[in-house]
């Protein structure tokens, strides 16, 4: 008697339209959903390689990437640059962004250049680290890493996310269906925020902004997070080293007040691991060096880290004279001894 009252229309009825949404999410929106709940650790999430050669770069997977596309195979004699890193470098707009005020120096100074923004907001080393693999694949003349020790603990709740209901026991089969794991993300998320308790919001690594900014404030966590930057950044130069791709790390920096009218720059020790690393086919561009010795240097900073348009295309000044020259010239260089 128990089990025909769970079948009855009503019931049937809702399965039905739960299976029609699911079916339609996954056919009509599988790219969207691609890497969905993965949380920035799927490699290809926001890549999409289309038949005709076209490398076309979307939001999804918890990538908002710029939208952007070229073409896999590099046109012979174009010289590519890919910037990866968080927000800094992503800009306050895709134009207004030193990855495509790059290419518009470059371009003037009849390079023929492409370069690709694949920066992402809140992305520590680790996801940065992620993008990077899959940007090597994609033949890049040059990669730009912008290194910041910020976002690591975006980083370590987004990987504890993506880690869970990976099994296939089951007590996860409810989560592998795309409207149940919304609305289990929902439970964590602005909508029910305040109505869930601190025990839960924490045992489920939710994104609890107070958590968050005394993460960012305790010395034991600015350790920590610098630490890991180190240990990232020195990863990803060996992994540019085995693709043979050239790459330039480019050393994030703060400004803080320092009394009324005087402000002191700092970077937390990136400079120093900026200039350990850089080597052969290593480069590395320090933004505290670029700003602190301009007597307006914080004009060029929106808030103590992300730059305004006039940073941007500052840094980019400084990135085609300081680095970029010294990278096509060795490319040139290279080229004279191999014929």
């Amino acid at each position: 008697m128990k089990m025909k009252k769970w079948f009855t229309p009503a019931f049937l009825f809702a399965v039905l339209l739960l299976g029609l949404g699911e079916l339609g999410a996954r056919l009509f929106f599988a790219a969207d959903i691609s890497g969905r709940f993965e949380y920035g650790y799927s490699p290809d999430a926001g890549f999409d390689e289309r038949r005709d050669g076209t490398v076309k770069l979307f939001r999804a997977g918890g990538r908002r990437f710029h939208p952007q596309s070229f073409q896999r195979q590099r046109p012979a004699g174009t010289f590519r640059v890919f910037v990866i890193g968080d927000s800094v470098p992503r800009g306050p707009s895709f134009k207004g962004a030193y990855p495509w005020l790059l290419g518009k120096e470059l371009q003037q100074h009849q390079v023929q250049a492409e370069s690709v923004n694949m920066a992402l907001p809140g992305y520590g080393a680790r996801r940065c680290q992620v993008v990077l693999r899959k940007a090597l694949e994609l033949q890049p003349s040059l990669v730009i890493l912008h290194v910041n020790d910020s976002n690591k603990y975006e980083d370590e709740r987004e990987f504890r996310r993506s880690q869970e209901f990976k099994t296939w026991h089951p007590r996860n089969w409810p989560m592998k269906v795309f409207i149940f794991r919304r609305l289990y993300e929902a439970k964590v998320e602005k909508v029910f925020w305040r109505l869930v308790p601190e025990q839960i919001r924490l045992k489920f690594a939710a994104s609890d902004a107070d958590a968050q900014v005394a993460a960012s404030s305790d010395p034991e966590e600015v350790r920590a997070r610098v630490q890991l930057a180190r240990e990232t950044t020195a990863a990803s130069v060996a992994l540019a080293h085995a693709h043979g791709v050239p790459l330039l790390l480019i050393t994030q920096c703060r400004v803080w007040p320092d009394g009324d009218r005087s402000f002191y720059f700092e970077d937390h020790g990136l400079d120093a691991l900026g200039r350990s690393l850089a080597g052969e086919r290593v480069y590395h561009l320090s933004m505290k060096e670029v700003f602190s010795g301009l007597p307006d240097g914080r004009s060029y900073f929106s808030d103590s880290g992300h730059l305004k348009q006039s940073g941007h295309l500052l840094l980019a000044r400084a990135l085609y004279q300081v680095a970029v020259i010294e990278v096509i010239l060795s490319c040139h260089s290279e080229r004279s001894e191999a014929e």
